[in-house]
């Protein structure tokens, strides 16, 4: 029989980058807080799983977001690890400035992560501010973080849904990433924030989004409250998406979006991608290893259902049975 694993070349050529947001995302929503020592130790071990795009902290007031309080402890505790971006999320212009003044210690930030919510609900409840406000907030963050020397990319929240006002239309999503694209966005996400995304829905507004803002690189970020991020990105990577955020054990939440469950697990991604033939850069292996190494810091079993079930191998016969 004929050897059907794909060769490196045709592999290459499918490959997808998988940005890992566990220590921002996956931990925000923690009610307990977690010791930065740990939150450094999260960040080794997805160096080491193959993580080369890793949002590490989130700019935010601590006294809304507490589990953000050490953004800066932990941009200063942060490896040399050549290769390896690391990305701060910014939902204002005073977080912008904090990212920057990570520029003058010895690993800097690489990346300043905006935030534009697609409703005025949403956005008013998570950052103060209308859809309009949040257009004129992101234009003069871009440029600021730009102007620094930062990579400037901006993620859309709430693009598939808001948990106040319901559907958002398809036409606004594609406005506003055009918006962000002439605002010098060099990278625009699409987030399901709530996970009410469909894969029909996730397809089609990922092909008008590309349509609109390419040569800009779209970016997907899903969560899995109903158990279809796994195949939300499979739809994404369809119509042309070729990075998505996930994060270690599908930890994750947003404190101010109701009923929002984690992000979707690193290891569905690896596995989905994996088990396809399109290389990520990362190990199974290791992951499902962080994953039970992470489980014990956090005292817990992870959400991820492929870190509980593992790789798919073969097993061997129980003793006297006949195939």
């Amino acid at each position: 029989m004929a050897d059907s694993t794909p060769s490196p070349a045709a592999t290459a050529t499918k490959a997808v980058s998988i940005v890992e947001v566990s220590p921002r995302d996956g931990l925000q929503n923690e009610a307990g807080f977690i010791e930065t020592a740990d939150k450094l130790a999260l960040i080794g071990q997805l160096i080491g799983m193959g993580a080369r795009r890793i949002e590490v902290a989130s700019f935010v007031n601590p006294r809304r977001v507490p589990q953000m309080a050490d953004a800066e402890s932990v941009v200063a505790g942060l490896p040399p690890a050549p290769g390896v971006r690391f990305i701060g999320l910014c939902l204002n212009e005073r977080g912008v400035a904090r990212a920057i003044a990570t520029l003058d210690s010895a690993r800097p930030l690489d990346e300043a992560g905006c935030v534009l919510v697609a409703s005025d609900s949403f956005g008013i409840i998570n950052q103060g501010q209308s859809v309009t406000d949040g257009i004129a907030a992101n234009r003069a963050m871009l440029k600021q973080a730009r102007d620094a020397g930062l990579f400037a990319q901006v993620t859309i929240s709430a693009a598939f849904g808001c948990p106040y006002e319901g559907p958002v239309p398809a036409e606004r999503i594609v406005e506003l990433a055009s918006r962000m694209a002439d605002a010098g966005a060099q990278e625009i996400a699409l987030a399901d924030t709530i996970g009410v995304a469909v894969p029909d829905q996730v397809r089609a507004l990922t092909t008008q989004v590309i349509a609109a803002i390419a040569p800009v690189p779209i970016r997907l970020h899903l969560h899995d409250t109903r158990g279809l991020a796994p195949a939300n990105a499979w739809a994404g990577y369809e119509a042309g998406c070729r990075t998505f955020d996930s994060a270690l054990g599908g930890l994750g939440g947003c404190p101010f979006a109701p009923g929002a469950a984690g992000n979707v697990g690193t290891e569905e991604l690896l596995y989905l991608f994996g088990r396809s033939g399109i290389a990520t850069g990362y190990d199974l292996e290791t992951a499902l290893a962080a994953n039970r190494w992470f489980a014990g810091v956090m005292g817990r079993p992870l959400p991820s259902r492929t870190g509980k079930a593992g790789d798919f191998v073969a097993r061997p016969l129980p003793t006297g049975a006949k195939p």
